[in-house]
């Protein structure tokens, strides 16, 4: 990890900005700027009135009634400080990168947008394919602004991605493969944004976690495969999975009865997501479909190695979600790396509403294993 760092600080004194072929350019950080600062941040993400954007029923008084197994996981406990600091590499944002028009239910076309951060250093450099949250209902390419830019200025190309969502009409294949088809384009693009196409990871929060996780354990399947630049690979060389889901079956199982109660429409807005937008039947009703959307059901020897992370206080996705995916990873021979954060929440603002409560993803102790997990995998 400080290797890179050295490396893109010695670089950027060198080069000057180049312009992008595709979307708008930011300088989202001076190339004469040697002091650290606090980390940009996210704006809040927009409420269309359709449901994106607000958290589910009942989320802010739930209650998780089952241990949190930490038997095969390692327990941080970083508190909330210190916290990351950015401005030691410069960089460069390309927003608003169109890389895919996809069909709608019912007909029409969304296009899918994707904001790229680009170090401004010497050399192809490995991609991080951002996969934002939102319960699949949403999809908010701009969250999670200071994690991004940490990661990017410790030398690697950091591509948020928008996808198809539940009240697009989407199915997790839809989304799935949109994630698949923003890895096509970077890398039908590698050239523009200084990217070397043979490093290349994936890393989502929440419902972005769960996607990410799918992303990986399909790694080759071409059923996943849909759109434009088929002839470029969407295979990944590593995962992080920041409190994603894995068993949708199961995803009120670990709660109080009052929470089960008042988040079932969650529950019947995710067996659409996973049956498709005119489907009556319930997750527990069709088994076998909520496996073919259950990352455990595709996993393989040779998939990727995975980081995994969940807070012991989250309310929102319980720690077993995690738990489930990794032990699985871990039976196959997959390697499988899973932190609990103690007393970190559900870190993802479009659910929290209050960036305070997910001070402990942006510690450096917690950003600091992400960053060398990358390390090894895509730069080492």
């Amino acid at each position: 990890m400080y290797r890179a760092i050295a490396a893109s600080l010695v670089a950027a004194i060198a080069i000057t900005l180049t312009t992008a072929a595709c979307g708008s350019v930011t300088n989202t950080t001076s190339p004469t700027s040697a002091a650290m600062t606090e980390c940009p941040s996210s704006p809040m993400p927009p409420d269309s009135g359709d449901g994106r954007g607000a958290a589910p029923a009942g989320a802010g008084t739930s209650r998780i009634i089952v241990p949190v197994d930490t038997s095969t996981s390692t327990l941080l406990t970083p508190g909330t400080e210190p916290q990351i600091q950015c401005g030691r590499t410069p960089t460069s944002t390309h927003t608003d990168v169109m890389f895919a028009t996809v069909p709608l239910t019912g007909g029409g076309t969304r296009r899918l947008a994707m904001d790229i951060q680009v170090p401004r250093t010497a050399g192809p450099k490995p991609l991080v394919v951002y996969v934002p949250g939102g319960g699949f209902m949403m999809a908010d390419k701009g969250g999670n602004l200071a994690l991004r830019t940490f990661i990017a200025e410790a030398g690697y190309v950091v591509a948020s991605i928008q996808y198809r969502v539940q009240p697009d009409g989407a199915t997790y294949v839809d989304s799935v493969s949109d994630v698949k088809a923003a890895i096509r384009y970077l890398r039908a693009h590698a050239a523009d944004y200084d990217i070397d196409s043979d490093a290349v990871g994936v890393w989502g929060d929440s419902a972005g976690g769960y996607l990410a996780a799918m992303a990986g354990v399909t790694n080759g399947d071409k059923r996943f495969d849909i759109g434009a630049d088929l002839d470029q690979r969407s295979d990944v060389r590593a995962v992080v999975d920041k409190f994603g889901a894995s068993d949708l079956s199961r995803l009120l199982a670990d709660f109080d009865p009052d929470t089960q109660r008042a988040m079932q429409p969650l529950l019947d807005s995710t067996a659409k997501y996973v049956g498709g937008p005119t489907s009556t039947t319930s997750l527990a009703a069709d088994l076998a479909a909520v496996a073919r959307a259950n990352p455990v059901t595709y996993i393989d020897p040779t998939d990727p190695p995975f980081l995994i992370f969940h807070g012991n206080a989250d309310t929102t996705i319980s720690p077993s979600q995690t738990l489930v995916l990794h032990n699985a990873l871990r039976a196959a021979g997959v390697d499988s790396t899973r932190y609990v954060v103690d007393r970190a929440a559900h870190g993802d603002v479009a659910f929290t509403g209050n960036p305070q409560n997910s001070l402990q993803w942006t510690t450096r102790e917690v950003a600091g294993r992400l960053v060398d997990f990358l390390y090894r995998h895509l730069a080492g």
